[in-house]
């Protein structure tokens, strides 16, 4: 997919990520549109970047679907926007589990149905899931993130193979701890002791190529961090055993406590 004089429609513009993103694309020529819900940040952005801008919550289906409507004209869907969802579930409200779902992981799937039939028309087009390390395996005090950017993964890898031979791609990108930008860097925590980080920059660069390339998964983490992911899909108990021994619990804990006014 060639991003150059495509429309891209970038949720969660206003986040650390997703500046960096919408900065990565226009660099490549993308006629973006921009979508957040913090107004005062997000209407001086698309302005330097010369991006149009579409205020919405994802939280709240009337919005997504004005959402829609708005941005009929999307080549590439790059669903970035999410909430934080750290912490113990017993401690979260009803109402605030409920958003979490909504904006992290219905918000996606609905935009997708709405905006994959017109790519499938043309024959081009191409839909991120911007998920987690976390859709790859669990971690301590993160079951409903873990549960949101799980299903992220299955239904982007799902979806790839409904949509395989259409022109439309489909991809999953899986960033670990981010240092510079995001909710894990906003929070305040530090990562389990002998686990690297990695920058919004590297987050933003590695979703282009796999629009470009058409990849079914990226994984932005370093390589310690990536084969502990995909050791822990593949034996959970081992990786829980692992993660309390690194202090990870330690880690959610303080993801939590940073986290809590967001939700």
């Amino acid at each position: 997919m060639r991003i150059g004089g495509a429309t891209v429609l970038l949720t969660g513009a206003t986040g650390g990520i997703g500046q960096s993103l919408a900065r990565a694309l226009k660099a490549r020529g993308a006629r973006l549109l921009l979508t957040g819900r913090r107004e005062d940040v997000l209407r001086p952005l698309a302005d330097r970047l010369g991006a149009r801008a579409i205020v919405a919550d994802l939280a709240d289906r009337a919005q997504v679907e004005r959402l829609i409507a708005e941005a009929a004209e999307t080549d590439i869907l790059i669903a970035n926007a999410a909430l934080p969802a750290s912490g113990e579930v017993l401690g979260f409200a009803p109402e605030e589990l409920d958003r979490a779902l909504e904006v992290n992981l219905r918000a996606p799937l609905q935009l997708t149905r709405a905006l994959a039939p017109r790519m499938v028309t043309a024959g081009s087009g191409h839909i991120v899931m911007v998920g987690s390390l976390s859709g790859r395996t669990a971690s301590p005090g993160a079951a409903l993130y873990n549960a949101a950017k799980f299903g992220l993964r299955g239904f982007a890898l799902g979806l790839r193979q409904d949509l395989h031979g259409t022109g439309v791609g489909v991809s999953v990108v899986q960033p670990g701890f981010v240092r510079d930008a995001g909710m894990f860097a906003d929070s305040g925590a530090t990562p389990p002791a002998g686990v690297r980080t990695v920058s919004a920059r590297q987050v933003a660069a590695a979703t282009l190529r796999a629009i470009e390339r058409d990849r079914a998964e990226v994984n932005i983490a370093p390589l310690e961090l990536r084969l502990g992911s995909a050791l822990g899909g593949l034996f959970p108990s081992l990786a829980a055993a692992a993660q309390r021994g690194a202090g990870a619990d330690r880690t959610t804990r303080r993801m939590a406590e940073g986290q809590r006014d967001k939700r």
